[in-house]
């Protein structure tokens, strides 16, 4: 059965970093569109950057030069580097198999100043 588990979320301070990571099994991570979501407290899940099976990837403005996505086709694993957080980056965190729609549980970040 595929799933998607996320991990890597925790409290940081403005400015600082994380990574987060997404764990694909049932299906070959590479050969879809993967994207990463997240849901501020009280807001909507917003689309935060896709990655595409060639490997090129897009960004919403906001994290554009602060976030980037990876992946590693050996480990079936997405990456979602993250720097310079600022306080509204605090969110859950998710991936998404985009083409079948699943998603993982999502991970929780905290910015703090």
């Amino acid at each position: 059965q595929a799933q998607l588990v996320e991990s890597g979320g925790g409290l940081v301070q403005s400015g600082g970093s994380l990574r987060l990571t997404c764990v694909g099994s049932g299906f070959t991570l590479s050969d879809v569109i993967m994207t990463w979501h997240r849901q501020a407290p009280g807001k909507a899940r917003e689309w935060v950057a896709n990655f595409a099976p060639g490997g090129a990837t897009f960004y919403t403005d906001s994290v554009k030069g602060r976030f980037t996505a990876s992946r590693d086709g050996a480990k079936n694993e997405l990456y979602l580097q993250m720097d310079n957080l600022q306080l509204e980056d605090t969110a859950v965190y998710y991936c998404q198999n985009f083409d079948t729609q699943l998603w993982g549980q999502g991970t929780q970040v905290t910015v703090s100043s």
